[in-house]
């Protein structure tokens, strides 16, 4: 099961390797191959960071993009909604009562998760992130706990 789409992931990985270099600009190709995830695709999802003003896209021979907000404040919520918002409930698609409008008990519990989710993402800021992941310990549960790592030493 899939929590976050993979524009979300990629938007949060390449997020947080930019908060991590502060002063430096990167290409597309530089961010992928540091964050392990497709260039033509990466690049859209930079597009739309930058976009919503968390990225700064610079043009030119000397162009690519750079961190735009302050890790400490920019939530991964905030990161999350500008690639691919999270999707609330509106009313129960059952149609289980007479108007439609009103979440069945199923349904509501469903959007008690994704409230659950939503916040805790908004209570995590990129620098929250960057502390937590640069850590040798969690560096190696992510490797071994996330599809996307490639062991690297059988490259």
């Amino acid at each position: 099961m899939k929590l976050l789409s993979e524009a979300s992931e990629y938007a949060l990985r390449a997020v947080v390797w930019c908060a991590r270099y502060p002063d430096r600009t990167f290409k597309v190709r530089e961010i992928a191959e540091s964050t392990r995830a497709a260039p033509g695709y990466l690049a859209k999802v930079l597009q739309s960071l930058a976009k919503a003003d968390i990225l700064h896209a610079q043009r030119g021979s000397r162009g690519g993009f750079r961190l735009n907000r302050d890790p400490a404040t920019l939530t991964a919520l905030e990161v999350i909604q500008a690639v691919d918002p999270i999707e609330r409930i509106q009313s129960c698609p059952l149609e289980s009562n007479e108007t439609g409008m009103l979440l069945c008990p199923l349904h509501k519990r469903i959007d008690e998760v994704v409230n659950a989710l939503e916040k805790a993402f908004a209570d995590t800021t990129i620098k929250d992130l960057i502390q937590q992941t640069t850590t040798p310990s969690a560096e190696k549960s992510c490797k071994r706990l996330c599809s996307h790592h490639v062991d690297q030493d059988k490259q």
